[in-house]
C-alpha cells in the first residue's frame, strides 16, 4: 500500500525534515579530529528533543542511537561510538525525527581534514547523483526512473559502485513505506510516480565493489573491499510542478564554511 500524502502532510513532514537538516547542521558545527560519535549522538538528541520532537531512530527495530554514524567504509547504520575521528575520515550521518505523528529523514557524508582527491571526487559524484535522482522524480515518471539516473551516472559513468541492498523509501507516518527507491534500475520501469507521493532518496556509492556485508555488531553496513563509501539523502514531494525537496543541505553547507576542520565538497579542488 502506498500512503499519497495531502499538502497539509507534506508541509508537517517538511517541517521535520527540516529540523533534521539543523541537526545536522549542528554536527557539521561540532564534528572535527578528536570529537567522538557518541559525542554527536548526545547533542543530536538533545537538539532534537529541544525542538519538541523526538528521534525517529532511536529504538526503531532497536536501533540504540538518534544518530546512524558511518565512518569511511562503513555505508550505513554505524552505531556511535567512543573512537575519536581522525584527519582524512568520511563521515556519514543519518538523522530523522518524529513528530506531529510523522517522520522527517536526510543523510550528508563530512570530509575531516586532508582526504585524497579520489575520495573527494567520490563525494562530490555521491552528492550530485542525489540531484540527478530527484530531477527524475516527476509525476508520470517511474521509479526506475531514479535509480536509473543515480547508477549510469556514478556506476556506469564514473566506475563506482552502487549498493544494491540498502534503498531509499517512502517516508510518512512510517519511517519505511512503499515504494521502495533504488539506487539502480531501467527506465520506465516500476511504479508510476504520481503528486502527493513521499520519498527519501539515498544515494550509497563505494568507491570500489558494490558489495557490502554486515559487520559484528549486527548493524553497520561495510564495504567488502574495505574502501570508503559515500551517502547523502533527501526527502523529496513529487508535486504537479516537479520535486519538492523537504530537507535542506544548504543549513549543513553554512556550517562547514565556517568550520575549517571540514572539507567543503561544494567547492572545486
Amino acid at each position: 500500500m502506498i500512503y499519497y500524502k495531502t499538502s497539509e502532510e507534506i508541509e508537517l513532514i517538511r517541517q521535520n525534515c527540516l529540523l533534521v537538516s539543523k541537526t545536522l547542521a549542528l554536527v557539521a558545527s561540532l564534528i572535527k579530529p578528536g570529537v567522538t560519535g557518541e559525542y554527536l549522538d548526545k547533542k543530536a538528541e538533545e537538539f532534537i528533543l529541544d525542538h519538541g520532537a523526538k528521534p525517529g531512530f532511536k529504538g526503531y527495530n532497536d536501533f540504540p542511537a538518534t544518530l546512524c554514524i558511518s565512518p569511511n567504509e562503513c555505508v550505513v547504520h554505524g552505531i556511535p561510538a567512543k573512537k575519536e575521528f581522525v584527519d582524512g575520515d568520511i563521515v556519514s550521518v543519518d538523522c530523522g525525527v518524529y513528530h506531529n505523528d510523522f517522520y522527517g529523514d536526510a543523510a550528508f557524508t563530512f570530509a575531516l581534514g586532508e582526504i585524497s582527491s579520489e575520495v573527494f571526487d567520490l563525494l562530490v559524484a555521491t552528492n550530485t547523483s542525489l540531484y540527478k535522482g530527484i530531477e527524475m522524480a516527476k509525476v508520470g515518471a517511474r521509479i526506475g526512473d531514479i535509480g536509473w539516473a543515480i547508477q549510469d551516472y556514478t556506476e556506469k559513468t564514473l566506475g563506482y559502485g552502487v549498493v544494491r541492498e540498502l534503498i531509499g523509501h517512502g517516508l510518512g507516518r512510517n519511517l519505511h513505506e512503499k515504494p521502495e527507491v533504488p539506487n539502480y534500475g531501467r527506465r520506465g520501469k516500476g511504479i508510476k510516480l504520481k503528486q502527493g507521493l513521499v520519498i527519501a532518496i539515498e544515494p550509497m556509492v563505494n568507491l570500489g565493489t558494490k558489495a557490502v556485508m554486515t559487520a559484528q555488531d549486527g548493524w553497520t553496513i561495510v564495504t567488502k573491499d574495505k574502501l570508503q563509501s559515500a551517502h547523502f539523502e533527501h526527502t523529496i514531494a513529487v508535486t504537479k510542478d516537479g520535486p519538492d525537496i523537504l530537507s535542506n543541505h544548504s543549513f549543513i553547507f553554512d556550517e562547514i564554511k565556517n568550520n575549517s576542520e571540514i572539507v567543503d565538497i561544494s567547492i572545486k579542488k
